[in-house]
């Protein structure tokens, strides 16, 4: 990916959200739902878009609003809905708007203090810990584009399993909210705020103190504190802000907010590696202030503005990338959780690094391969079948340090004082840590390319088979493993994954850009990794061609 010589460099004004004309529009333009661009789409998390460009606005709120209070009817999900939203600018807004309709649909909502912020990690961990009725079930729903620019705004829906809804529920959510969205205002039911709050079905709880007192129960936090390991953080102006300094003086933590600010606007980031504003915290160019203190701090950690991804500085190793990083805590975490099952899982996604399978081979562990997105690891963490479950995209979780499950959705905050406790319990910088890694199982490279591609060629991609698949060597080696399923679930991969001894790529459509995406790992060094990713290129062109695409 070709990068921006702005990257790495205070955002300028001019680039600056009109946050006024953002919320206008969202109440303002109404979207044309047979334009399939203003029509609701649920992706791997949930509905995204922006009010200007008629994708995200108050019609597309209520008529999901309305599509989950009927879908969690039929399933017989009686106990409260916990509803969380972010810092972007549309996240306020879209709650209320949310809000006005749950309670005219007779659903219990349970918001925060003040209408505050909520991490989805704490949505999650308060649907798997609601202590209801006999048989009640809650479920949630958090309102977040994620780490996307601050003109953006995203709602998903987490069922009682509290991890991302499969694609059955999002479908039929999906089919709901698009038959209410050309309909109009008519068939979705739908009250004032002030009557909303005065209806005795909002609860404003604190949801701070549940998760704080609980983080216990999966990290060594005693341990930290002991050590007196110094942590800085940086909630890159997200919703994990309110949660700090409540674990510092709960747990008796050295840890310091470095940034404090929200700002609808995120003016005091960096600029991302295309130039845009964007909360990434895995990105060397957004969090480019948090690593320039990593001197500072024996841990650093940022969040993104919904907390369920991290990123890791540390002295050694600045910014970890986020492979590197769920390799070390793999190592750690299994061999460190004795009350872990024995048959406790390693799961990862098909374009996560293959380290983690030599680390988990390693620890005597099987690895759980499945598609990418995070809904994937839901049941395995609801079960205890997989003891952690990691993205290359620096979302992760495990379970409580007795095996029982902590949350079924990414959680930044659990991953971000994890490196922590790595620092305390062996006394060694994270980075440190993989470099022992490496020593022992090989060190790879590891890259991702954006290639252009027509709808046409897109959708080929996703319907290629194994036999579409003719070369026998890659990259100078024997082609060992052609993949269109999921080792783990047989899941399709909407796309396919060769490997040989020493690499692999993994080729699949984006579903939202022309573009389809190339991940390539290799244990051979960078020439072989650059031969692997001209081959699958030449190879998924090839494809097309038979494809007529």
């Amino acid at each position: 990916m070709s990068t921006d010589p702005r990257a790495g460099q205070p955002a300028p004004r001019s680039l600056l959200v009109d946050v006024p004309r953002l919320v206008t529009d969202y109440f303002a333009v109404r979207p044309d739902p047979a334009d399939p661009a203003q029509r609701v789409a649920f992706g791997t998390s949930g509905h995204r878009g922006t009010s200007g460009a008629a994708s995200f606005n108050e019609a597309h709120i209520a008529a999901i609003s309305q599509a989950v209070a009927e879908h969690r009817y039929r399933k017989g999900v009686t106990g409260p809905l916990y509803l969380g939203a972010d810092t972007h600018a549309l996240s306020t807004p879209a709650l209320v708007t949310a809000l006005e309709v749950l309670t005219a649909n007779g659903v219990h909502v349970v918001v925060a203090q003040g209408l505050a912020p909520v991490p989805t990690p704490v949505v999650s961990h308060a649907i798997l810990t609601h202590a209801g009725a006999a048989g009640e079930r809650a479920d949630g729903i958090v309102i977040t584009p994620s780490h996307n620019p601050p003109a953006d705004g995203g709602f998903k829906y987490n069922p009682p399993h509290g991890g991302p809804a499969g694609a059955d529920e999002t479908a039929a959510i999906e089919g709901l909210a698009n038959r209410y969205l050309e309909d109009g205002p008519q068939g979705v039911k739908r009250q004032s705020l002030r009557r909303a709050l005065a209806s005795g079905l909002v609860s404003e709880r604190d949801l701070v103190t549940p998760y704080v007192d609980d983080l216990g129960a999966a990290l060594e936090l005693e341990a930290v504190a002991a050590a007196g390991v110094r942590i800085g953080v940086d909630p890159l102006g997200g919703a994990s802000l309110a949660y700090w300094e409540p674990i510092a003086e709960r747990w008796g933590l050295d840890l310091r907010v470095v940034n404090d600010v929200v700002d609808p606007t995120f003016a005091f980031m960096t600029l991302d590696h295309d130039g845009k504003i964007r909360m990434d915290c895995s990105s060397p160019y957004a969090m480019a202030k948090l690593i320039a203190l990593q001197g500072d701090f024996d841990v650093a950690v940022g969040t993104d503005p919904d907390a369920d991804r991290h990123g890791i500085v540390t002295p050694q190793g600045g910014l970890m990338n986020p492979n590197h990083y769920l390799a070390v805590a793999v190592e750690h975490l299994f061999a460190r959780r004795d009350a872990w099952p024995a048959g406790a899982k390693v799961g990862k996604t098909v374009v996560t690094s293959s380290l983690l399978d030599r680390v988990a081979r390693g620890l005597g562990r099987e690895v759980a391969e499945v598609p990418v997105g995070f809904k994937w690891f839901v049941d395995g963490l609801l079960g205890g079948a997989y003891g952690f479950g990691g993205e290359e995209s620096a979302g992760a979780s495990f379970l409580r340090r007795d095996g029982r499950v902590w949350t079924t959705d990414k959680d930044g905050i659990l991953l971000g004082l994890l490196a922590a406790e790595v620092a305390a319990v062996t006394g060694e910088d994270p980075a440190a840590r993989y470099q022992r890694l490496t020593e022992r199982y090989g060190a790879p490279v590891y890259a991702r390319r954006d290639v252009p591609a027509t709808a046409a060629q897109k959708q080929a991609l996703r319907r290629l088979s194994r036999d579409d698949v003719t070369a026998s060597e890659l990259a100078g080696q024997r082609v060992e493993r052609v993949l269109t399923h999921a080792p783990a679930n047989g899941e399709a991969l909407g796309g396919l994954k060769v490997e040989t001894a020493d690499g692999w790529f993994a080729a699949r459509p984006s579903g939202t850009e022309d573009v389809y995406k190339v991940y390539a790992e290799s244990f051979a060094g960078p020439e072989h990794l650059s031969a692997l990713l001209e081959e699958a290129q030449a190879l998924v062109a090839a494809a097309f061609e038979r494809a007529g695409a």
